[in-house]
């Protein structure tokens, strides 16, 4: 794989780039949702430098619903904490709880441990956080930052209208170096605890905090993020030469499966109406 050799280079390139895109939008602040997980505090720990320097807040929210644990809370209250100018800890399980039976028609009748009632109330808690997330970037005329990874585009492993922010510094950048790229930040970090804060969600077991399985591995079936990547990579490099016996690996079948996030929304071209 092309992995990212020097860590403080891309860091300080992406910094950047955020800085003049805020400048020139003349943004007031930056909202961010605060999981616990590794993704939304690579997040935090790039974009806090940029908010110190314009003078603008970063605004983070831990926004739980039902099924997020204690140990993803308390990590992200730690990088709220450390990395956020205004930070607040929400329980949206009450909404949630008012808002699932309106949305889903079979609610009364579904078998709640079935894995696609599972799914389908994932996608609800992720776009109740989403609808949060994006009035308070109203109200602070702000803009909600992409928690999202190039690893997780590929599997589409996100939720439509419920994950993707405004502006993603690290959508292009794979799980693998994520981990790597938080873990350098935090040895460079003056601040003990603002480092253990982000170590400890660099060590982790990645979930996406919806209560669907307890690792998000689980979901993709694979046994690490670099074997998830190293497939992905080789996907991409050898396209219909990919060897049969590959394609046919689980990550590589999620990817396929999956298209029709990355084309979303799909719009007719306008040359096969007219004809």
């Amino acid at each position: 794989m092309n992995m990212l050799q020097d860590y403080s280079a891309a860091a300080s390139r992406i910094q950047q780039i955020l800085k003049d895109y805020v400048q020139s939008s003349g943004l007031r602040s930056l909202v961010v949702g605060v999981s616990g997980g590794i993704d939304s505090a690579l997040t935090c720990a790039l974009a806090k430098p940029v908010c110190d320097e314009l003078g603008i807040p970063l605004i983070g929210r831990s926004l739980s619903i039902v099924s997020n644990k204690a140990d993803e809370q308390n990590r992200a209250i730690e990088m709220g904490k450390h990395f956020c100018h205004d930070f607040q800890a929400i329980d949206l399980s009450e909404a949630y709880h008012a808002l699932a039976p309106q949305v889903a028609e079979d609610h009364g009748d579904a078998d709640h441990e079935h894995f696609g009632f599972k799914v389908r109330m994932g996608n609800v808690k992720a776009r109740l956080r989403m609808i949060y997330l994006y009035d308070l970037a109203q109200r602070n005329s702000g803009m909600v930052l992409s928690t999202d990874n190039y690893t997780e585009l590929l599997l589409g492993f996100w939720t439509l209208h419920g994950d993707v922010g405004d502006y993603g510094m690290i959508q292009n950048l794979w799980k693998t170096e994520v981990y790597e790229m938080s873990r350098h930040l935090a040895h460079e970090l003056a601040d003990p605890a603002a480092a253990k804060a982000l170590l400890d969600c660099a060590n982790a077991v990645p979930t996406d905090g919806l209560g669907i399985t307890n690792s998000d591995l689980d979901q993709i079936k694979a046994s690490s993020y670099a074997e998830v990547d190293e497939r992905l990579d080789e996907m991409e490099r050898l396209g219909d030469s990919l060897p049969a016996e590959k394609a046919q690996h689980p990550v590589i079948q999620r990817h396929r499966s999956s298209a029709f996030k990355r084309e979303n929304p799909y719009n007719i071209p306008r040359a096969l109406i007219v004809g």
